[in-house]
């Protein structure tokens, strides 16, 4: 707990800091601030930190998460051997029992004796093997539940690793310039991950940069084929079917995106592959803008 208000607290810092910073001093137009680097490098090394933190974190709580399973499941062994014990102790008692009153009725002259101790034998015997079968039993159910809590525990800890990879993997392409740099991470993440929309969206943005409107549009449809109304695929699909001069498509696509997402309309005036719709009346009602 103590750790997490350290990251709490050094987020705080690392939000507030910048705002405050850049209220203290602001710089004049066309010269470099002077403490930029500095503020780069320590932006940098807070977020370095607190990742490793939180990869701290994560890790202390599947270490908490585990330990607790394993007390839980020692207190079950334990109950279920004391079970054992009380019934075979009864079990022994009650034939003891019995033994001593066929021994009390055999010397007052009782002539079944025999029968009665092969009768009691057989009840000892057959209660036995109910308890044993009955006990053998829980035991394999617990073993069952045993692996299948472990098999949980591992899936748990392969998801958290990868995580912290795709989170690295997002916070490299936030860092890279390039489309074709931005296309191999977002892969990279995909691979990770394939059913990540998100990432496939993004890299349609990439392809688009790179002037490939074909294989932009099949990246959004596959996207849309998963969520009909995520508006950032129908917005990156619009583009591409500009790019093609397929204009009625794209205004189509525009307008679903705008109504999923408003602000989406703001981008649109300065989208550059709109740029030949600047006179359309469809264009410009979608736009808002279509009194004027």
């Amino acid at each position: 707990m103590k750790r997490f208000f350290t990251v709490l607290f050094v987020l705080l810092v690392s939000v507030a800091g910048p705002v405050l910073a850049e209220g203290e001093s602001k710089p004049t137009p066309g010269s470099q601030p002077a403490g930029e680097n500095r503020v780069d490098s320590l932006g940098a090394f807070r977020e370095n930190w607190i990742l490793s933190e939180l990869r701290s974190i994560r890790s202390d709580m599947m270490e908490y998460r585990t330990e607790m399973q394993r007390i839980v499941i020692d207190r079950e062994l334990e109950v279920a051997d004391k079970a054992m014990g009380y019934a075979t102790n009864t079990v022994t008692y009650f034939f003891y029992l019995i033994a001593g009153a066929a021994s009390i009725l055999a010397l007052v002259g009782w002539s079944t004796i025999r029968d009665l101790k092969d009768n009691i034998r057989v009840y000892a015997e057959r209660e036995m093997s109910r308890l044993t079968a009955e006990y053998e039993q829980r035991l394999a159910d617990l073993e069952k539940e045993l692996r299948r809590k472990s098999r949980t525990i591992s899936a748990n800890q392969e998801e958290i690793e990868r995580t912290n990879e795709i989170h690295s993997l997002w916070l490299k392409v936030s860092k890279e310039t390039t489309p074709e740099g931005k296309i191999g991470i977002y892969d990279q993440i995909l691979e990770l991950r394939p059913e990540d929309h998100e990432a496939m969206g993004w890299k349609a943005d990439a392809v688009l940069e790179l002037g490939e409107h074909r294989w932009a549009l099949n990246l959004c449809d596959e996207v849309l084929a998963a969520d009909s109304e995520d508006s950032q695929a129908l917005y990156q699909r619009a583009c591409a079917h500009m790019g093609l001069g397929e204009h009625e498509q794209a205004l189509d696509d525009l307008a679903m995106a705008i109504a999923s997402a408003d602000s989406l309309r703001d981008l649109a005036r300065e989208e550059a592959f709109f740029e030949p719709l600047r006179d359309d009346p469809r264009f410009l009602s979608l736009l808002g803008e279509g009194a004027a």
